[in-house]
């Protein structure tokens, strides 16, 4: 069982930036940011493979959004640059244990969430 708590959510205005952290109770395979609005499917935002580093991110997001994690590969960062009200979401921190892929529907572990909004 892998333990999630997420950080750093808040308010900002558009054009602004936000670091959301996540911190693992371990070592995990892959771990991963998705975010959800009310009567909204969770969307896959970014993601990385623990292993090689390899990323992967959502068009929407995609030059404006950096995932990256700690040396030790129990903490996840999701760096946010030049938001926009769509961007207005909960945001929820993924991870998946060993073995296996590294795609948006193998996570199975989740954080509480926190909360992003970005006003116009």
């Amino acid at each position: 069982q892998v333990r999630l708590v997420e950080s750093g959510g808040g308010s900002v205005q558009a054009g602004g930036s936000l670091r959301l952290s996540c911190a693992a109770s371990g070592y995990t395979y892959c771990m991963g940011w998705f975010r959800q609005t009310p009567g909204k499917e969770r969307e896959g935002v970014a993601r990385v493979f623990s292993g090689s580093g390899s990323t992967y991110y959502s068009d929407s997001v995609k030059g404006r959004f950096t995932i990256s994690q700690d040396n030790a590969k129990t903490t996840v960062y999701l760096q946010m640059n030049s938001l926009k009200p769509e961007d207005t979401a909960m945001y929820y921190c993924a991870a998946k244990g060993p073995a296996g892929y590294c795609r948006w529907e193998d996570f199975g572990y989740w954080g509480q969430g926190t909360q992003v909004t970005v006003s116009s």
